[in-house]
């Protein structure tokens, strides 16, 4: 199937997604997310045992595309801004995190904010040392209120407390120490590649039953699905906070900044 975001291999029991809007710094919009579904339908359906998602070199994923905003739009979504629905956005996740299979997400340069999500929901989160992981949102006004149930799960309160408030960026290594990444290596295709050869062996009933355990016993984090996306409802609603991503997507003008953007920035340069 062709796809217009993603590029997707299939090899034995294992699917391989790279997300592909280079663009765009690997942004999240609407048809990324219902591509993505659509390949865990497959997979589902199939029996396949490992998706791993994986972007760039350079990037894996920046989160949300903010030209939609500039457009009069929704960050996530093609609807007008009032039929906005962040909830395709968190069950992708939660599928992720519960689902019938074992994700990886395979992590190479830049990660910011929904980025973040994709590494915090996945099973087994594998980098290179030019990883950085960050969640800008609060420079904007918002919160990362759909990525927290999973990297709290990860990572424990206050170190996602830390990385929402500071809003700086963390490399690989810290990351790892943290728990958001599991293993991580100068290089990370090899130790990818060591991780498939044995998650690969795994049978796909007992990985089914082992997540549906884990994810109804042991951390339920479906529980925090109504109140994660009514908080994100709320952060897209203010209108404050839309003016704000406009003005940097137009005018690359941060929100404490009063003059012109910084020297050899781009508009679309998302916060670092």
């Amino acid at each position: 199937m062709d796809h217009e975001t993603i590029r997707v291999r299939r090899q034995g029991q294992v699917c391989r997604v790279r997300f592909d809007r280079p663009e765009r710094e690997n942004a999240i919009n609407d048809t990324l997310v219902r591509e993505c579904h659509a390949v865990l339908d497959d997979c589902a359906r199939d029996g396949v045992g490992v998706v791993v998602f994986e972007g760039s070199p350079e990037v894996f994923c920046v989160g949300a595309d903010f030209t939609a905003v500039a457009e009069g739009q929704a960050p996530v979504g093609s609807e007008p801004a009032a039929e906005y629905d962040p909830a395709p956005l968190f069950d992708l996740w939660l599928r992720m995190a519960t689902g019938p299979f074992v994700t990886v997400a395979h992590v190479r340069g830049k990660t910011n904010a929904g980025g973040v999500g994709f590494v915090a929901a996945s099973d087994v989160a594998i980098a290179d040392t030019s990883a950085t992981f960050g969640l800008s949102e609060l420079l904007f006004g918002l919160y990362p209120a759909m990525v927290l149930p999973f990297l709290t799960r990860r990572v424990g309160f206050q170190r996602a407390n830390y990385l929402t408030l500071t809003t700086r960026s963390v490399d690989a290594r810290q990351a790892a120490e943290w728990g958001l990444v599991d293993a991580c290596a100068e290089r990370g295709g090899p130790l990818l590649a060591q991780h498939l050869g044995r998650l690969g062996k795994l049978s796909v009933d007992g990985i089914a039953r082992y997540k549906r355990f884990m994810s109804t016993e042991l951390a339920p984090v479906g529980r925090h699905r109504e109140p994660a996306i009514a908080a994100n409802l709320e952060i897209f609603s203010d209108p404050r906070n839309l003016e704000r991503i406009t003005r940097f997507v137009e005018h690359g003008i941060y929100p404490w900044e009063q003059g012109g953007p910084h020297p050899g920035r781009r508009a679309d340069e998302g916060p670092a």
